[in-house]
């Protein structure tokens, strides 16, 4: 999605004024930047903006959720890209996954551009340490992991999930399994004990404990692979209240999933309290998409992961620290990519003019200390991508939207208003035909601007995923007869 003003030129001058990130600062805006707080990012994989108790889902019970949208700031219309890479693209650097190069989540376009400057790398040059738990998916060759992007702890799987592979650099170590799963910690693989999401949320919260006896500010990343398929549920317990409630396997096993990430947060939010971390702590929590068991609750919105409506881009977006930050609700259009200025802002962090221009989201200070503080309206687009190698051309508008605060087109063929028509179930594109075209021409130019930097698109990638390769090395065995073809000799002997 981008928020950068768009060159519209004469053609909608009103329109590209309101897009502009200018805010004079309030008093609780001043009062927050700078304050160096603690950062908890949590972002959960493929958990849809149904599956809180809090927004209304029939069946599910999420008590610790329900708590972090209770006692937090709460942005009920935050939007994110359709898929899991472009989104982790995009909150990372501040800008559209498409302008680092990002337009799928395998075969190399889920590579996140060398040339981009990431929030971790703006974080630790504030004096934050940095980690990474859980999934990175922005690139498996060595010159992509996130240890060389600014994580200073990396404790990660690799490819978009936990035993995934595909062909070229995106995949994960051998045979690995969402129970005891083989992670990548600094470079190294280890064997750990336990089901996934407890796994990284108990490394987490090591490292968090040991940052708090040196007394440096962190910034953790926690980005569970879990509740994103296979659908392999954390135990029976989990399950129970969901099992005879007409669902189908995979809807509970997926509830048990979420069931799992819940009490995980429970744990994290009782641990902080004891280390009197409390106060001293920013929790963010949201999702990176819609949800992909379309079966389940999913609030009234069109759309599930990996498309444009709604359903797709709509995520939680839950922002607790008790004592600064008053609970309540933002119904401003907000997005992902407003997360990289508002975090460096809150770590008083300094942008390079290089940094600042690749930026293109707005700091919610703003928001976070006023509800109703001044918020123009913006755009934002999306795009599905996913095209096959080589076709760019045919798929500008395929999949894609752009919207403002009140209006969403979709592929050019359908406009929604928002307001009188959350679910988007009525097409207006006749009778606001104006909208149309002011929503068309800066598609239109946001097009143009974004194709220059498709750096991913040719590229072939290795042989044999990286992490296999370096699964081998470390503990021995090896590909099959098939693999070793394609391979250097001189690497498996």
């Amino acid at each position: 999605m981008s928020t950068r003003p768009l060159p519209l030129g004469g053609l909608f001058p009103r329109l590209a004024l309101s897009l502009g990130l200018g805010f004079a600062p309030d008093a609780g805006t001043a009062d927050l930047a700078g304050s160096r707080p603690n950062i908890i990012l949590i972002m959960t994989d493929d958990q849809g903006y149904g599956e809180i108790g809090a927004h209304g889902n029939p069946l599910l019970q999420t008590p610790h959720l329900d708590r972090l949208h209770r006692e937090g700031v709460r942005f009920t219309d935050f939007q994110v890209s359709p898929t899991c890479a472009p989104t982790r693209a995009a909150l990372l650097t501040g800008r559209h996954e498409f302008k680092n190069g990002v337009t799928h989540t395998i075969l190399e376009r889920e590579r996140l551009s060398p040339r981009a400057t990431t929030l971790a790398q703006v974080l630790q040059s504030a004096g934050y340490a940095t980690g990474i738990f859980g999934k990175w998916h922005l690139g498996d060759e060595d010159a992509y992991q996130p240890g060389q992007r600014g994580f200073q702890e990396v404790f990660i799987h690799g490819a978009g999930g936990i035993g995934q592979t595909y062909p070229g650099s995106c995949g994960d170590a051998p045979g690995n399994r969402y129970f005891d799963p083989v992670i990548r910690h600094n470079g190294r693989f280890v064997k750990t004990q336990g089901y996934c999401t407890d796994v990284f949320f108990g490394q987490a919260q090591r490292w968090i404990a040991a940052r708090k006896a040196e007394r440096v500010p962190f910034f953790a990343y926690l980005t569970p692979n879990a509740p994103h398929d296979p659908f392999i549920s954390p135990g029976a317990r989990y399950e129970q209240p969901y099992a005879g409630q007409g669902l189908s396997t995979n809807a509970v096993a997926y509830y048990a999933m979420i069931a799992n990430i819940d009490e995980n947060i429970g744990r994290l939010l009782a641990t902080l309290h004891e280390q009197e971390l409390e106060t001293h702590t920013l929790v963010i929590f949201l999702t990176d998409n819609g949800h992909s068991v379309r079966e389940v609750y999913n609030a009234g919105m069109r759309g599930t992961k990996g498309s444009p409506y709604q359903g797709g881009t709509r995520v939680p977006s839950f922002w607790r620290w008790p004592g600064k930050l008053v609970p309540g609700d933002r119904g401003q259009l907000t997005a992902h990519v407003d997360v990289f200025r508002t975090l460096a802002d809150l770590a008083g962090a300094r942008l390079s003019p290089e940094v600042d221009a690749q930026v293109e989201g707005r700091s919610l200070l703003p928001l976070l200390a006023d509800a109703d503080a001044a918020w123009p309206d913006r755009l934002l687009v999306t795009h599905v991508g996913r095209w096959p190698r080589g076709r760019v051309a045919e798929f500008k508008h395929r999949q894609s939207a752009i919207r403002n605060t009140r209006f969403r087109l979709v592929q050019d063929a359908e406009l929604f208003d928002l307001v009188a028509d959350p679910g988007e179930t009525k097409n207006v594109l006749a009778d606001h035909p104006e909208v149309a075209a002011t929503l068309r021409a800066a598609y239109d130019a946001w097009w143009a601007s974004v194709l220059p930097s498709l750096e991913n698109e040719l590229v072939i990638g290795p042989s044999v995923n990286p992490f296999k390769t370096a699964y081998w090395e470390q503990f021995g065995g090896g590909p099959d007869e098939e693999t070793r073809k394609r391979m250097d000799p001189a690497r498996f002997r």
